[in-house]
């Protein structure tokens, strides 16, 4: 059973922390509203129920149209197990005519870590006998103005607002963002298996890849007086088909929803951070790899061959609400390997993602990670030549590798963070993850130039139960490479052998442990295990 009295426990005493001393021996009470499901337009035709992710935490109740009234005072039995009041929708003759009805009181009683579960048209009842029984309560609920959370009905609120009590939404959003930072045994087991599901699915497209590079599956002429072609016969020939395919295997195994859009680049798109149009052709010869007039060629028999390109799919499902998030970047063409500037590059990603994973522990502030990438990647294109490189790199030259890193030029290349917090949500509590005070940040740590920073939505130390990703990237986008196409630290004839190339971004999973770290992801990503997969000898 989901463990939701550990939930509002974990998250009263972190909104009781955010309180003036004044209020936190005080009755707190949360009403809370789950989300309903949702319709196209205006019409009456349902779009995929997905519960609000703070609902969920606090209750595991996935029944649309739910509400939550959780009671809590320091000093009392409530102290430690908090009354916990979850109200359910009736079921209804439409319900059982056009839909799978709701659970039963007896049913959700059965399934649900509830002190008492009821009907939602005796929830007014319910608000009125908290206020009675704690008349100077404070009701907390998620910000009322914002579109982002669902609207709480005014039937209820009015209910607290007629017995004057105080009502706020300052405390309870930054509280459950500061309980769901770090995860319990079961939040990390959710998320290990949302990434055992996901990493099947990178590497079923992996596969039926390497199946097309030996020949094992067969061209046809698909619909109409031919038969259809099985999924077992499908080729790889469109970012869509790539998609279908990891949002198959991902469904197959019991998965509902996508985390978030699946990111699927071929070639030069890939540099294109989130990308999800995933609408175009593979690039194919004589058409140029950056060209989006790629036609289809392949289904229309023509003998045209893949231009040597990578393919990007960055994409996770979800596991009873909890998120995963993967990235894996293969070669396409070329027989299924990757041509020497990709792999050069690949190699190098694969090196940032090591150099950060076994800096990760408890304590270890992440800017300090996001500077391991940066240094890393400097160090790589000095090797490379894409960057110009001193003979001595502590000389203090223009071009040494300090200099390289103060100029901030590696930003053009890796603009982005090396990873987040992840949950309920794949950029899981904002609030909790990148503060807007936090005094930690600079205070004992080398932190190069300020644009390595600009887009990280992680800035704090590591705690122990913290699950993060970790995703180091190399970029050839023209709009990032516009503002140091002058800059003297790069070799610019080097450069331009190594821009068709794209992008490449290597990311994976990992819950901060006591000592280290452990990695959720299962799918691998050495490079030779990728080409041979890709090619078909694995």
């Amino acid at each position: 059973m989901y463990p939701a009295q550990a939930h509002v426990l974990k998250s009263f005493n972190k909104l009781v922390e955010l309180l003036p001393a004044t209020e936190q021996n005080k009755t707190q009470v949360i009403l809370l509203a789950g989300a309903v499901t949702p319709f196209r337009n205006d019409t009456d035709r349902e779009m995929l129920f997905r519960q609000e992710s703070n609902f969920y935490y606090l209750s595991g109740c996935q029944v649309p149209g739910s509400y939550l009234l959780l009671t809590f005072q320091n000093g009392t039995s409530l102290a430690n197990n908090p009354l916990r009041q979850l109200f359910i929708p009736k079921v209804e003759l439409a319900d059982l005519m056009w839909s799978v009805p709701p659970p039963t009181v007896e049913e959700a009683t059965a399934t649900h870590d509830a002190t008492r579960i009821a009907h939602v048209d005796t929830l007014v009842s319910a608000i009125d006998e908290q206020l009675r029984a704690y008349p100077g309560a404070t009701f907390h609920i998620l910000p009322a103005s914002s579109p982002l959370f669902p609207t709480l009905p005014s039937k209820y609120t009015g209910v607290v607002l007629a017995a004057n009590a105080h009502i706020t939404d300052d405390y309870l959003l930054p509280a459950l963002h500061r309980a769901r930072l770090t995860k319990d045994a079961d939040e990390i087991a959710a998320i290990k298996k949302a990434n055992a599901i996901s990493s099947r699915a990178h590497e079923v497209v992996m596969r039926v890849l390497g199946q097309g590079v030996r020949g094992a599956i067969k061209r046809g002429k698909g619909a109409g007086l031919e038969r259809p072609l099985l999924p077992g016969e499908w080729l790889i020939e469109k970012e869509a088909e790539a998609e279908a395919l990891f949002v198959a295997s991902c469904r197959r195994e019991g998965s509902i929803h996508q985390a978030y859009l699946p990111i699927v680049a071929a070639s030069t798109r890939a540099s294109t951070l989130h990308y999800c149009c995933n609408d175009r052709d593979f690039a194919w010869g004589p058409v140029a790899p950056h060209a989006h007039e790629n036609g289809n060629c392949l289904a229309q028999d023509e003998d045209r061959q893949l231009n040597p390109q990578v393919l990007l799919i960055d994409a996770g499902c979800e596991w009873n609400c909890y998120a995963s998030d993967i990235t894996r970047t293969m070669p396409i063409g070329n027989g299924g390997k990757f041509t020497p500037e990709a792999r050069a590059i690949y190699e190098l990603v694969l090196e940032m993602q090591r150099l950060s994973m076994e800096s990760l522990k408890p304590g270890v502030h992440w800017d300090a990670i996001q500077l391991i990438c940066h240094r890393t990647l400097v160090r790589g294109f000095q090797r490379l030549g894409i960057f110009k490189s001193s003979e001595s790199p502590n000389s203090g030259s223009w071009n040494a590798e300090e200099a390289i890193l103060a100029s901030g030029v590696s930003a053009a290349f890796f603009p982005h963070g090396v990873g987040h917090s992840l949950g309920l949500d794949v950029h899981d509590v904002p609030s909790a993850s990148k503060p807007q005070q936090n005094d930690t940040i600079g205070k004992g740590l080398e932190l190069g130039h300020e644009s390595f920073y600009t887009y990280l939505r992680l800035r704090l130390p590591l705690e122990e139960g913290m699950v993060v990703t970790v995703e180091p990237g190399i970029y050839f986008s023209p709009h990032l490479l516009a503002p140091v196409r002058d800059s003297r630290h790069i070799d610019h004839d080097v450069l331009q052998r190594y821009e068709s190339v794209g992008g490449v971004r290597i990311e994976d999973v990992v819950v901060i442990t006591k000592d280290g770290y452990e990695n959720l992801t299962a799918v691998r990503s050495d490079t030779n295990w990728v080409e041979g997969v890709c090619s078909g000898a694995l």
